[in-house]
């Protein structure tokens, strides 16, 4: 078995992700369904070790041996940066064997509209300040969306865009910015230090990769907060169930000033779910807040809960259900109303919406 052939086989097979466990054939998934290529023979869990070890360098190696796991990004068919695309991958051990999961990055950093995310996404590619989240559960596109809105603003505007990464996804094309991108443990030792030296590093905007501690969301609220654009990701199922968690990962003594800090400086939130197409294929849903006064005052206020009705009552200012986005799509013929019920948060109004 040769992981090369197998990482080709994911780009041909347009496969979001790869996963190799020993005694298991190799799978892949494919429209988010796991499929097993069971024309390949399971490989031995020694088998694995010299697969996977024949794309680590000297120092992953000692890494993965010492630590269990690993998480880098490598490019994929020549050319400096990969010409077929990158691969993100996870080297882990279970059961005392070594496994991997590698999720495929595309070259070509795909457009907001060639994404079918809501127009209201290049509003926040303008903005001058603030904090923009995409919230939603793994696999679901999140650094995808992302990566869209941070290249438009690279292709149209000559700003200084700092990314920290861990590991780095997407690479951005040459446009009118300059784009740092920093990674975890090669370009950096820690997210606090990344962050701490941030403001040192004349930023317009920041992509801090993923918000994991209460410590990463400080500092991403303070650099949103001193006048640059921050954009941050968050596994969480709607809009305010993400801005509960930033809360709440405070202690209640601090919980005041960050909800003052994020109704200060919170411009978006997207949550988004990847939603399989009837014709094949997955499309995106999504609920979108926008940083209106009335969500301000509601996260001031510590009412998070009303949160969910000012979305239902806000589409004229750019907001949308994640019901209303579903519903456009079973509409549309795009998805069945069963796969869309599926995924809705609250059934009753989408099929209100449909009937």
């Amino acid at each position: 078995m040769d992981i090369h052939e197998l990482l080709d086989l994911t780009i041909k097979n347009n496969a979001s992700d790869l996963h190799l466990l020993p005694g298991v054939p190799p799978a892949l998934r494919i429209d988010g369904q796991l499929r097993y290529l069971s024309n390949y023979v399971p490989a031995t869990a020694p088998e694995m070790e010299t697969m996977i070890f024949s794309i680590l360098k000297p120092e992953q190696k000692e890494l993965l041996i010492n630590n269990k796991e690993i998480d880098f990004s490598f490019g994929f068919g020549g050319g400096a940066y990969g010409d077929l695309g990158r691969f993100r991958t996870n080297l882990y051990y279970q059961r005392g064997v070594l496994s991997a999961a590698f999720r495929y990055l595309q070259p070509k950093i795909r457009t907001i509209e060639e994404l079918k995310l809501p127009s209201i996404c290049h509003s926040f590619a303008n903005l001058k300040q603030g904090f923009v989240l995409i919230a939603g559960p793994t696999g679901h596109g999140k650094s995808t969306t992302i990566a869209a809105i941070i290249n438009e603003i690279n292709l149209s505007k000559a700003s200084h865009i700092l990314t920290i990464e861990d590991p780095i996804e997407y690479l951005y094309p040459t446009g009118k910015s300059i784009i740092s991108q920093r990674e975890m443990d090669l370009d950096t030792h820690s997210w606090s230090l990344a962050l701490r030296s941030a403001l040192r590093e004349d930023p317009d905007v920041v992509l801090v990769g993923e918000m994991r501690d209460p410590e990463t969301i400080a500092a991403a609220l303070t650099i949103a907060e001193t006048g640059h654009l921050v954009f941050s990701t968050l596994h969480t199922n709607s809009a305010s169930q993400t801005i509960d968690r930033i809360i709440d990962s405070f202690p209640a003594s601090q919980q005041s000033q960050v909800r003052t800090q994020l109704a200060s400086t919170l411009k978006g939130v997207v949550s988004q779910r990847l939603i399989p197409r009837i014709d094949g294929g997955r499309i995106p849903g999504v609920e979108v807040l926008i940083g209106t006064s009335a969500i301000a005052t509601n996260i001031r206020d510590g009412k998070t809960h009303l949160i969910d009705s000012i979305i239902q009552t806000s589409q004229d200012s750019g907001m949308i259900t994640l019901e209303s986005s579903l519903a456009s799509l079973v509409l549309a013929g795009t998805i069945s109303l069963e796969v869309a019920k599926s995924y809705a948060l609250r059934p009753e109004e989408l099929l209100r919406m449909v009937g």
